[in-house]
C-alpha cells in the first residue's frame, strides 16, 4: 500500500492509498481515516461504499463522516467504485463501465477481466486493510445509491465478516429496476437467475440478517423509482426483519441528504462494532 496523501482530521489521519489489486488487475485507490483512539490500538472499521459516478474521493470530502468516527472511535473506509486505468473497459453511458461497478464480480466480455468488484472488497481490500492497519476483525458496512445496494449485497451474502450494516437510499430491487437491469445483463448476461445474488431484497428475503438494518431514504429523492424501497419494506414486513427505516421528509439524492444523516449512521455501527452502547444509540436502534 502507497500513500498518495495525508491530512490530520479531527485528531486523527485522513490518508488516501493506491494498491494493486489482484481481482481487478488493476491499481485501486482508496481513503482510509483513522480516529485518534487508533493511536493508542486497533479499532472498528466502517465501510463507506460510493455510487454511480463517484470515487474514493467524494464521501471522504461530502460525507461528513470523520467528526463523527473520531467521537465513536472507529475508523473509515471509502474504496473507489470500479477499476480505472487505459486499459479498462468502459461505456458513453455514466451507469455503466468506470464508475458503475455495481459492485459485482461480472463474467461477460469486455468487463469480466478487471470487473471484480465484489471480491475485490470481500477479499483483496479487506485483506490488505486488515493486515497493513490498526483496524479490528469487527466490521460494519453501510453506502449510498448504487454503494447502498453493494453495502447490503455484501453484508447479506458476508454475515461472518460483518457485524453491522445500514444504508442511504439504496437500490433496494436491481433485478426489476432500470437501474440494474441494464447493467446485471451487461456484466453478468442475460440469465436473470445469475442475478439474484446481486439484489439485496431478494437476498434479505432468502437469507434474512442476523441483527437490525438502518435504511435512511429521502422523500423528494429524485430517484426513487428507480432504488425501488418499497420492494425492501415489504420483504421487511415479511420477514419481520428487525430494521429501522426512515422516510426523510424533503430530502433528495445528494450528499446535503447523505450528510444530514452521517452522524446517526456512524453511530449506529459504533454501537453494535464496540459491543455497548449509550442511551441515545440504544434508543434510536430500538
Amino acid at each position: 500500500m502507497k500513500i498518495a496523501s495525508q491530512s490530520k482530521c479531527f485528531g486523527g489521519e485522513m490518508t488516501v492509498f493506491r494498491h494493486q489489486s489482484d481481482s481487478c488487475e488493476a491499481e485501486m485507490s482508496f481513503s482510509v481515516y483513522l480516529p485518534p483512539q487508533a493511536q493508542s490500538g486497533p479499532v472498528p472499521l466502517l465501510w463507506f461504499l460510493s455510487g454511480l459516478t463517484c470515487n474514493h474521493e467524494n464521501a471522504m470530502t461530502k460525507g461528513g463522516f470523520q467528526q463523527h468516527a473520531a467521537r465513536d472511535g472507529i475508523a473509515l473506509i471509502f474504496p473507489d467504485t470500479s477499476p480505472r486505468g487505459e486499459d479498462v473497459a468502459d461505456d458513453e453511458a455514466y451507469d455503466l463501465g468506470v464508475g458503475a461497478s455495481f459492485y459485482v464480480n461480472a463474467t461477460q466480455e469486455p468487463w469480466k477481466r478487471h470487473f471484480q468488484m465484489y471480491d475485490y472488497i470481500v477479499k483483496d481490500l479487506r485483506a490488505a486493510v486488515q493486515a497493513e492497519l490498526p483496524v479490528t476483525d469487527r466490521h460494519g458496512i453501510t453506502g449510498h445509491s448504487m454503494g447502498g445496494h453493494g453495502a447490503l449485497v455484501i453484508a447479506l451474502r458476508n454475515p461472518d465478516l460483518f457485524q453491522s450494516v445500514s444504508v442511504f437510499a439504496p437500490i433496494a430491487n436491481p433485478t426489476q429496476s432500470d437501474w440494474g437491469r441494464k447493467q446485471l445483463s451487461a456484466y453478468l448476461g442475460e440469465d436473470e437467475s445469475d442475478w439474484a445474488d446481486y439484489d439485496a431484497s431478494i437476498l434479505l428475503d432468502e437469507r434474512g440478517w442476523h441483527s437490525d438494518i438502518l435504511i435512511d431514504q429521502g422523500t423528494s429523492d429524485q430517484f426513487i423509482e428507480l432504488l425501488r424501497p418499497q420492494a425492501l419494506s415489504a420483504v421487511i414486513a415479511r420477514r419481520r426483519q428487525p430494521a429501522v427505516m426512515r422516510l426523510q421528509a424533503r430530502y433528495d439524492h445528494s450528499y446535503f441528504f447523505v450528510s444530514s444523516f452521517a452522524a446517526d449512521h456512524v453511530a449506529w455501527h459504533a454501537a453494535r462494532l464496540n459491543g455497548a452502547a449509550n442511551g441515545e444509540h440504544e434508543n434510536m436502534g430500538a
